[in-house]
Formats: C-alpha cells, sequence, structure tokens
C-alpha cells in the first residue's frame, strides 16, 4: 500500500468519530495556545519594561537608600553629587521626594500612587517630554510654587473631555496649579507608567513629604559612554558623604540603566520560559489523550485489522496508518491551537499586550507532531502486533 493510500485510509479513520475526534484535538488545541499564548505574554511584558528602561536613557543613574527612611539621602548629598570638580561627567542631578496622594477636582478624585517632587532637569534626565503646557521652572522650584505637572492617566481620569492646563487641583488639603501633561508613555501591566504627578520639591516637602530623607536621587551623565565613570565618581562623593557602617555596608545602592536592563532582561527570559513550561502541561494532557483515544480506536477495530492482514497488509502498514492518525489529530489540533493564539494575541491580557515570537509558533507545532507520533506509537504498535486469527476472532 502506497502512502497516498495509508493517509487516506487515516483520514477515514478520524472522519469516521467526528466528535471523538474534535475533543481530541481539542486538548491539543488549548496546549498548543496556551503555550504561544503565555511565551507571548511574558515577552510582551519584557517589552514593556525594556521600553520604559530605554525610554528613562541608558545614561542615567539612580540612587537609592539601603535603609529605611531613604538611607541619609539628602538635598545636600544630590547637591553634592552636581559638583563639576568632584564629579565632571555628570550633567544633571535631580533629587525625588516621592508619595501616594488623593488628588481632587470639582469633586472628582484620583489616587495617583506617584507625586513626585523634583526639579526642572528631570524632565530631560528622565525623558519625559510634555504633551501640552509647560514645565515648571527653577524659580517655582525655588519658590515652591504649587503647581503640578500630570501623567496622561490621572489627566483623563480627572479632567475627561476637558483641557486641564490652568486649572486647580487639590493635594495633601493645598491647591496645585496645572501646568502641563506628559506625553503618554508604555506601561508594563502592572504599573501604569502614567499614573504620575510631577511637582516643584519645595512645593511636595511642604505639603507632602516633609524635609526627611529624599526617595532617590536621578542623575544624567553627560555622555552614555560616560557612564561608568559618572557611576564611578558619583560613587566617590556618596563615599564622603554617607561613610559605610561598622558591618561594612553602604547606606545606599547606585542603579545603572545599562545594567537594568541587562538583567530585566535575563530575568523576563527566565520568566518567559517558565510560563511555557507550565503551559507544556497542557501539550502533555492532550498528548495522553490520544493515547487514550487511539487505544479505544485499535481496540474497535480489531477486526478490521484482522481482515486487512489476512488479506496481506503488512505490520509496517498497520503500523504506519495508526501513526499518521495519531498525527493527523495531533496536527489538525496543533494548527487550530496557532489560529486560536494569533487571534488572542490581538487582545490584552492581565494588563499586557501579547508579543508572538515566531520560534515558539513553530516550536509548538514541532511539539504538537512529536506528541501524536510519541504518543501514538503505543497504540500503533498494538494494532500492528494483532495476529491476524485473533483479530478476526474478537468480538
Amino acid at each position: 500500500m502506497s502512502l497516498t493510500e495509508t493517509v487516506r485510509f487515516a483520514l477515514r479513520g478520524v472522519a469516521a468519530n467526528k466528535l471523538r475526534s474534535a475533543l481530541t484535538m481539542l486538548g491539543i488545541l488549548i496546549g498548543v495556545a496556551a503555550v504561544i499564548l503565555l511565551v507571548a505574554v511574558g515577552n510582551g511584558s519584557a517589552q514593556a519594561v525594556n521600553d520604559r528602561i530605554e525610554a528613562l536613557g541608558t545614561n542615567t543613574l539612580t540612587v537609592t537608600g539601603t535603609n529605611r527612611g531613604g538611607g541619609g539621602l539628602t538635598l545636600e548629598v544630590a547637591d553634592a553629587l552636581a559638583d563639576p570638580v568632584l564629579a565632571p561627567d555628570v550633567r544633571s542631578v535631580s533629587p525625588l521626594a516621592t508619595t501616594s496622594t488623593t488628588l481632587t477636582f470639582e469633586g472628582a478624585d484620583h489616587e495617583v500612587p506617584q507625586f513626585v517632587g523634583t526639579r526642572p532637569s528631570w524632565f530631560a534626565a528622565s525623558n519625559s517630554p510634555l504633551a501640552g503646557g509647560t514645565a515648571f521652572s527653577a524659580d517655582d522650584e525655588a519658590q515652591g510654587r504649587r503647581v503640578v505637572v500630570l501623567g496622561r492617566t490621572v489627566a483623563d481620569e480627572l479632567f475627561a473631555g476637558v483641557d486641564p492646563v490652568g486649572r486647580q487641583v487639590t493635594a495633601g488639603g493645598a491647591l496645585f496649579t496645572v501646568v502641563g501633561v506628559l506625553a503618554a508613555k508604555s506601561s508594563t501591566g502592572f504599573q501604569d507608567a502614567n499614573d504620575t504627578a510631577i511637582a516643584p520639591l519645595r512645593a511636595v516637602r511642604e505639603v507632602l513629604t516633609g524635609y526627611g530623607s529624599l526617595s532617590s536621587i536621578l542623575v544624567e551623565a553627560g555622555d552614555p559612554a560616560r557612564v561608568s565613570a559618572a557611576q564611578g565618581q558619583v560613587a566617590t562623593v556618596l563615599a564622603q558623604r554617607l561613610p559605610t557602617s561598622a558591618s561594612g555596608s553602604t547606606p545606599y545602592r547606585i542603579q545603572n540603566a545599562a545594567q537594568l536592563l541587562q538583567t530585566q532582561s535575563e530575568t523576563a527570559g527566565t520568566f518567559t520560559v517558565l510560563l511555557g513550561a507550565v503551559a507544556a502541561i497542557s501539550l502533555l494532557v492532550g498528548g495522553i489523550g490520544i493515547t487514550n483515544i487511539m487505544l479505544v480506536t485499535v481496540t474497535e477495530r480489531t477486526r478490521e485489522i484482522g481482515i486487512r492482514k489476512a488479506l496481506g497488509a503488512r505490520r509496517r502498514t498497520v503500523l504506519t496508518q495508526f501513526l499518521v492518525e495519531a498525527t493527523l489529530l495531533s496536527l489538525l489540533g496543533g494548527a487550530l491551537g496557532v489560529a486560536a493564539a494569533l487571534i488572542g494575541a490581538r487582545f490584552t491580557i492581565v494588563g499586557v499586550r501579547p508579543v508572538i515570537v515566531p520560534g515558539s509558533v513553530w516550536l509548538a507545532l514541532g511539539v504538537s507532531v512529536a506528541i501524536g507520533l510519541f504518543f501514538g506509537g503505543l497504540p500503533a504498535a498494538r494494532a500492528a502486533r494483532l495476529r491476524p486469527i485473533d483479530a478476526l476472532r474478537y468480538e
């Protein structure tokens, strides 16, 4: 019997029990779609975080305190980092005092998780352009004027259909005048980068945070190629201002944006592999379903197998037919699973826009075919081993 005839017999066998075949393919469909979509979600989340880090710029350093309360990061320490003699490769220094608060406007209120007090240099250092209005000035910061720049989400929540520039919002019992709105940024899905508000550091400390330690300090290097040099200079200044403890640990941490991007990429890769491994379990379950259905099929068609072998069908021919049937079920289910995944990737999942990786599609299809061959092997071998006389006697 030729391969074409074998495939034709296999197709006939699959079509003979449409509901059973459909349910078997459904198991493979779910497994393949789950693998592709979960890997896509992992990649989408990683891409969003990478975009945010790259948007921040790879020529920035972030200084944070390791002790409770900010680790002694003060305005004096931030000013020392801007010393052109001690830190010649530092372009700008932006101290940050961050808190959460509720903004209200004409009866509407919105909880802002990141209300940031800083200096005007922050907008350029963090690569945060404005979509409307203007940023506050150095004089606004020096005088402690209560002006604020809103993120896109805050502006939409409080001023739906209204231009917020020039209007006043209440924060911490004080009125802040909106002078600008930030351009929209991409988000990770777990944290909205646009749900923020930026105001002069002095005003935020007077109204909301007090004059304790800073939350962090954003340092911008003058040249991306000189980030490492700037990091060394910042470390030297901090070592002078914030000496190490008796245990030898430093009360601060310096994060390089480029190093952070590399760490994030490694973490995202591990996360994506883990998601794919979890989803692959459903493929294994689908393979077990194929074994079960093919064993039932062999049992039901025992007499047919006996007749074919009595008429001269070789053991290899029977083996190939049932292997082809199992592989067809798996391949068709896999193809439908890919189609379902491509459709699902058009929607946002848990706040993340999935990014389909072509390699995951081909891998999932390949695995589905391998599952058909592997899990269909036992039933096919059982059918091929049947003796014609025993098969013909089977009731």
